[in-house]
C-alpha cells in the first residue's frame, strides 16, 4: 500500500539539545511507521543567518545527522538525506523565484521578528528574504502531502500551500497543496528557566555527556521561595518540575510536587528524581551516537542511500516540473 508522503527537516545552525527531541525527533519517530517519511538536515538554511562564520557547518551536519539515528530514526523505515547534495532543490527554488511575488515573501511572520532577534547580523540579503521560498521547494520538490509543524507555525507553511496553487494554476497540476500535520510540541525549560535554546546557552545538548547533563540538571534554579530545607513550595513555580512534565511519570510528579509544596522533599531529591528519568531517554541516544561516532563509514554509507533515494524522487518532480514550464 501506497503511504502518504511526509517531509521535515532541521536546519544545520548548532547542536541539538532536549527541546529538539521532545518538540520534533521524537514525533519523527513515531511518524515513520504510518508514512513514507523524508527527513533532511538543512545545511543550506544554515547559511541564511549564518552566512559570515560557516566553521561548525559540517560539525553541525554531523551532529545532526548522528542524533537523527540516535534518537530512533531507522534508515529502513524512513530515507534520511542532506538538501545541500539534492540540486534539484536549488533549482526548484530558482524557478519558484520567478513566479513568487514579492509581498508574499515580505509577510512571513518570522522575516522581520528574527532581524530584529538578530539585530548584530546583516540580514539585508536575498537569501533571508527567500528562507521561505527554499522551505517552500524542499517541500513541494517531494510533493509531500503532509509537514508536521505546531500550531504557531501552520502560517509559515501557507506560503508553501499558496506556491503550489500559484505553479498549478500558471501550468500544470504538478503539486499537491501540502497540508499540516498538526503536532503539539511540549515547551522545554532550559537551565535558566527560560524556553531551551542555543541562543540563550542553557540547552541540554543530545551530544552533552552524562556528567554534562547531570550537573547542568543539579545547578538548575528551583522555586526561589524554597531557600531552606524546610521552606514550602510551589511545584508551578519551580523550572525543574516542568521539565518533570515531561520527563517523569505521573506518580513521580505527584510526588515532588507534594514533596515541594509540603516541604517533604529537598531540591536536591527532586532533582535526582529527574536526572535518573531524563537519563533513561538519553542513554539509548548515547550507546547509538557513540557506535557511529567510532564507525563513521556506518553513517555516511546511511546518508549516502538516502541522498540518492531522495534525488530520484526530486529528479522525477524537476522533469514534470520542466515538462509543464515548456524546458528543456
Amino acid at each position: 500500500m501506497n503511504k502518504d508522503r511526509v517531509l521535515s527537516g532541521m536546519q544545520a545552525s548548532g547542536k541539538l539539545h532536549l527541546g529538539n527531541l521532545v518538540g520534533a525527533l521524537q514525533n519523527w519517530v513515531k511518524l515513520q511507521d504510518k508514512y513514507d517519511c523524508y527527513y533532511f538536515v538543512a545545511d543550506w538554511h544554515g547559511l541564511t543567518t549564518g552566512y559570515a562564520d560557516l566553521s561548525s557547518i559540517k560539525e553541525s551536519t554531523k551532529d545532526l545527522l548522528i542524533n537523527f539515528l540516535g534518537a530512533g530514526l531507522d534508515p529502513e523505515r524512513c530515507t534520511i538525506f542532506l538538501q545541500s547534495r539534492v540540486l534539484e532543490h536549488a533549482e526548484l527554488h530558482l524557478l519558484l523565484s520567478m513566479i513568487t511575488p514579492l509581498g508574499w515573501l515580505e509577510r512571513v511572520p518570522t522575516y522581520k521578528e528574527k532581524q530584529e532577534e538578530l539585530k548584530d547580523r546583516d540580514l539585508s540579503t536575498y537569501g533571508f528574504l527567500g528562507y521561505p521560498l527554499l522551505q517552500s521547494a524542499d517541500i513541494l520538490i517531494y510533493r509531500a502531502k503532509y509537514v508536521p509543524v505546531g500550531i504557531d507555525q501552520v502560517p509559515h507553511l501557507e506560503i508553501s500551500r499558496e506556491i503550489a496553487r500559484r505553479f498549478n494554476y500558471l501550468y500544470k497540476e504538478i503539486f499537491p497543496e501540502p497540508e499540516a500535520l498538526l503536532t503539539e510540541f511540549p515547551k522545554v525549560i532550559g537551565v535558566d528557566g527560560r524556553k531551551m535554546s542555543k541562543s540563550y546557552d542553557n540547552a541540554i545538548y543530545l551530544s552533552d555527556s552524562p556528567g554534562e547533563v547531570e550537573e547542568k540538571l543539579k545547578t538548575m534554579v528551583t522555586d526561589p521561595a524554597r531557600i531552606k530545607r524546610t521552606d514550602k513550595g510551589n511545584p508551578d513555580l519551580s523550572p525543574v518540575y516542568q521539565l518533570h512534565k515531561i520527563f517523569s511519570s505521573k506518580d513521580e510528579q505527584e510526588e515532588v510536587a507534594e514533596g515541594c509544596r509540603t516541604a517533604g522533599i529537598g531540591c536536591i531529591d527532586c532533582k535526582k528524581i529527574l536526572i535518573k528519568n531524563v537519563f533513561k531517554v538519553m542513554e539509548p541516544i548515547w550507546v547509538k551516537s557513540n557506535e557511529l561516532i567510532n564507525n563513521p563509514n556506518v553513517l555516511y554509507s546511511i546518508v549516502d542511500k538516502g541522498t540518492e533515494k531522495a534525488k530520484k524522487v526530486a529528479g522525477e518532480t524537476m522533469r514534470l516540473v520542466r515538462e509543464a514550464m515548456g524546458l528543456y
